[in-house]
């Protein structure tokens, strides 16, 4: 009988500290989010569902979820970085007044004309992005409500850095 009882705890010892480390690595280190809409197509589809890593140092061209004051919650790309100057021009991206090629775009994108021409200082009446800000576009420039219409966003906002799509399986992606 003691055996039995011995055994039992210790199962229900490992299945208790197996929930706590899911729950600490969950709440501190990944999160799941889903994709809603189409404002990063091709990339990202609506109801993909999406790991993020929090605690990372945001790059530019990642994917970031990040949630406004309003409680609005949007997927991302990070396209101007603190301290830039982001410009459009017939298609094409100036960070700093130089050129920049959009590796993610895909082919048939990148001969179209994605958005139309503006600079930061149109969109936020700043030269360059503030201390803490990011500048972010959907990849579906088109339909996106980005930083074109909410201007820049602040760090402490992002949830998280994508780290790539776990469903569905047929779209299984890790972002570098």
């Amino acid at each position: 009988m003691r055996r039995k009882l011995a055994i039992a705890g210790n199962w229900f010892l490992a299945i208790l500290v197996a929930g706590l480390v899911a729950f600490v690595i969950r709440s501190f280190f990944l999160v799941p989010a889903t994709v809603a809409g189409n404002s990063m197509q091709p990339t990202l589809k609506s109801g993909d569902q999406l790991l993020l890593k929090k605690f990372e140092q945001v790059h530019r061209f990642e994917i970031v979820v990040f949630r406004l004051a309003n409680g609005a919650t949007y997927v991302k790309r990070v396209i101007g970085l603190p301290g830039e100057h982001i410009a459009y021009q017939e298609g094409q991206l100036y960070v700093n007044d130089r050129p920049v090629v959009e590796p993610f775009l895909k082919q048939s994108q990148q001969k179209t004309v994605l958005t139309s021409d503006f600079d930061l200082k149109t969109l936020t009446d700043h030269d360059r992005i503030p201390a803490n800000q990011y500048f972010v576009l959907g990849d579906n420039r088109r339909i996106s409500k980005d930083s074109r219409t909410f201007g820049t966003i602040e760090r402490e906002t992002i949830i998280g850095r994508a780290v790539g799509v776990y469903w569905p399986f047929e779209d299984i992606t890790y972002f570098k």
